[in-house]
């Protein structure tokens, strides 16, 4: 979606109440039409194209909503700004008080710059070996490039010269990482570029036999390293994280080594570092003291709930009708087998397993005997019985 106009509007939405995406999307549009005039009226400038697609992604915590909204314009810098502000006079959506909050708005021209200082270095390298060395004026970035004499490009990805060779790497954010591990004699790593994990870095990483992820010390870094984990599963064999709110890039050679030789197994950082972001989350969402409302049709499956013994569970169909009570041990195949399941009523305290359970099988609500304190995870969203 970012990639439909020259700038991106970054929102933030709070809600005292449940709204769908739709009602957010209404309201966007249905209560600024006639306040900007008509040269700026949004569903006009949709269907012309000068707004792209606006983007509504929901958190549901407790009976409040907070998010996100993301809305790409081709508008001029004085134009989209008029429209972000516009946003934030949206104090309703339905019935529900609502504050929405700009955060920034994003210049795409960067993703440009960057493909000028790319291409900029590759013709350079192109002078420098056919003899011409002219590079006095040239920018200081580009210039870097002349001191690669360990650097390689690797699909796209700048890494050390032995990645290719080695029987382990070391997988960082950026380019800056990389060079700094140059500097003290490490040729092994090599950098996702912050643009996803692309697929060449998780085919590498499968024919290695040891893969250790280093990681900035920041929340950053913990979003980053479950990013890896999970496009490269049991490839990942270790991670090493910088000290506290400290970047890769700027660690002196002592403390790079410090923290590699105190690596920890993959499976044991990974779940420790996602235990810690999801109290980090559930912090910052806030569980309040509000019950979470379920809708109209959770609230039918309550009879499925009734008489069904501890740990069983029932697949909700599409047609709304229910399986046979299934026991513990055959619920993760029975979920996998079903192709129209669109619920699941739990009879027990909804944990980590069923979420996980629900959302391999595209099963968005689940109706348990209880819920912890994290009541809604990805595209799963769980209720008690109190909540009905």
């Amino acid at each position: 979606m970012t990639k439909e106009g020259k700038y991106v509007i970054h929102a933030t939405i709070r809600t005292d109440g449940n709204v769908q995406r739709k009602d957010v999307v209404g309201a966007i549009f249905g209560q600024t039409e006639g306040l900007l005039g008509e040269a700026l009226q949004l569903r006009k400038l949709q269907r012309t194209g000068r707004i792209g697609h606006v983007d509504v992604v929901l958190h549901q915590n407790k009976g409040k909503v907070q998010g996100e909204i993301l809305v790409s314009s081709s508008l001029d810098q004085v134009s989209t700004a008029v429209i972000g502000a516009a946003l934030e006079t949206i104090d309703r959506i339905g019935p529900c008080k609502a504050v929405i909050k700009v955060k920034l708005i994003e210049n795409q021209q960067s993703a440009k710059r960057d493909h000028v200082i790319e291409r900029g270095k590759q013709l350079l390298m192109n002078m420098v070996n056919s003899g011409v060395d002219d590079s006095k004026n040239i920018l200081d970035e580009v210039r870097a490039v002349l001191t690669l004499d360990t650097e390689t490009d690797f699909h796209g990805m700048t890494a050390g010269p032995m990645v290719g060779e080695s029987d382990a790497i070391i997988i960082v954010e950026g380019r800056n990482d990389v060079r700094n591990l140059l500097k003290f004699g490490i040729k092994n790593a090599i950098a996702t570029m912050g643009s996803g994990i692309k697929p060449e870095l998780v085919d590498l990483a499968k024919k290695k036999k040891g893969v250790t992820a280093f990681v900035d010390g920041d929340r950053g870094g913990k979003l980053l390293l479950m990013e890896i984990s999970g496009q490269l599963g049991k490839a990942l064999t270790h991670v090493a994280l910088a000290p506290q709110s400290r970047e890769v890039e700027h660690l002196e050679g002592k403390v790079i080594t410090k923290h590699l030789q105190q690596k920890e197994a993959a499976s044991k950082a990974v779940t420790r570092i996602q235990s810690e972001l999801n109290k980090e989350d559930d912090k910052s969402v806030g569980r309040g003291n509000e019950s979470l409302v379920a809708p109209e049709h959770v609230k039918e499956w309550a009879s499925h709930l009734e008489g069904l013994k501890k740990n069983n569970a029932i697949i909700i169909l599409e047609d709304g009708s229910g399986t046979e009570p299934i026991g513990a041990r055959g619920l993760a195949t029975a979920m996998a087998d079903s192709e129209n399941a669109a619920g699941l009523v739990f009879a027990g305290k909804v944990n980590d397993r069923i979420f996980e359970l629900a959302s391999g099988a595209g099963i968005e609500n689940v109706l348990g005997t209880s819920v912890g304190g994290v009541t809604r995870k990805g595209n799963v969203q769980a209720y008690s019985a109190e909540d009905l």
